[in-house]
């Protein structure tokens, strides 16, 4: 089973759009097809940016978390200074909890920080994609094997 940690970008778009990438996402975790990680950060900071952008779909993110059951991961502070070293500070937390718990993806709408950080794909040892190349991924990995 695929395994994605998920950044509070990816659940922002989700819970703010019934269409798209990262609401499919959330859909394909709900199927089962999907085992979606997380951390306490990620859910914060999603709910803090709805709040602030978008408070109408706060409720819808509730929803959507009750419903996946996220795995949770929580790296100590040795894990995230480490990651410190390769990515801004703010993001730090995030790539040492998907590094911890050692996913497939690490699925996020930041380009700039993340998706198109090569360094910090490197040092990571981690995949970071957008939601959207994940399933292209996946139906070309499904296409080959049909």
């Amino acid at each position: 089973m695929i395994r994605a940690f998920v950044d509070a970008s990816v659940l922002f778009a989700a819970a703010y759009s019934p269409v798209g990438a990262s609401r499919e996402i959330i859909r394909r975790a709900i199927r089962g097809e999907f085992r979606l990680v997380a951390s306490d950060l990620v859910f914060e900071e999603a709910r803090r940016n709805l709040c602030a952008k978008a408070p109408r779909a706060l409720l819808s993110l509730e929803s959507l978390l009750e419903m996946v059951g996220f795995e949770i991961e929580r790296p100590t502070k040795a894990e995230v200074l480490a990651a410190m070293a390769y990515v801004a500070a703010k993001d730090a937390p995030i790539v040492a909890a998907a590094k911890k718990a050692q996913v497939d993806y690490l699925l996020s709408l930041d380009r700039r920080h993340l998706v198109e950080a090569e360094e910090v794909a490197r040092r990571s040892g981690l995949r970071i994609v957008l939601p959207a190349d994940c399933l292209a991924e996946l139906h070309d990995r499904s296409e080959e094997g049909a």
